[in-house]
């Protein structure tokens, strides 16, 4: 029996993990950053003092909760080698604020899984930036059989890239929204994360796989890669042998 990938059911709780702070700081960028954003894009924008602090804060939080939580997502003979999530360096150039293009009539369909099933899905809008001058675009989606959240929170952006089955889960990864209802929003690659079916139970959860119109052709070089393994401990050499 699979159930919704709680990597995306439980993103309040899992907000709720994210340091205080960072929270008030993507608020204040909000407020006051990105008001020169054009309507409809995301510019990028230096991140606010003790960025890069909270967000290593928010990765050894998760890494714990990966490690002590009894619903962890790792399998269970995984647990104990476990050493911690594997992510590139936090990156300033990967955050960006400003709005998402709403469409007048969102489009339901349904999304594919990880597991072959399918779930409701609505497609309210898009992402436009840059990445090195290139201009990039990305669908921005909701989830129907989720219950209601307010805000970023609402949103779902899966993606796949460059690194995609080469240094990151091969059916793409996710990365959040962040701010109010209405916004504007944080996109910041560097909170990109794999769905719960990467980490080897991919049959206990139904994990939306990326559509191909969100398929990136440079690489996201941000975020989550995979997870470490404890090194097995050196052999004892026993003389004589």
């Amino acid at each position: 029996m699979t159930a919704p990938d709680p990597g995306l059911e439980t993103r309040r709780t899992m907000r709720s993990k994210i340091p205080v702070a960072l929270l008030l700081w993507v608020s204040l960028v909000v407020l006051g950053g990105c008001k020169t954003a054009p309507s409809g894009s995301l510019s990028p924008i230096p991140p606010p003092d003790g960025w890069k602090e909270a967000l290593t804060d928010w990765r050894d939080k998760k890494n714990d909760q990966f490690k002590t939580d009894p619903q962890t997502p790792l399998l269970a003979e995984d647990v104990p080698i476990f050493d911690g999530l594997e992510y590139w360096e936090p990156k300033p150039d990967y955050y960006y604020v400003g709005q998402i293009n709403m469409y007048v009539q969102p489009e339901q369909f349904e999304i594919v899984t990880t597991s072959g099933e399918i779930r409701p899905c609505s497609k309210i809008g898009w992402i436009s930036f840059e990445l090195d001058g290139q201009p990039l675009k990305l669908q921005v989606y909701k989830l129907l059989d989720q219950a209601p959240q307010s805000g970023g929170a609402a949103f779902f952006v899966p993606f796949m890239d460059a690194t995609t089955g080469q240094e990151t889960y091969e059916a793409g990864r996710y990365v959040d929204l962040q701010g109010p209802e209405g916004g504007p929003f944080v996109l910041d690659f560097n909170m990109a994360y794999n769905p719960w079916c990467a980490y080897g139970a991919a049959e206990r959860y139904v994990c939306p796989v990326t559509p191909p119109e969100n398929r990136l052709s440079v690489g996201i070089e941000a975020g989550e890669r995979g997870h470490r393994s404890a090194p097995e401990p050196a052999a004892e050499v026993v003389e004589g042998e």
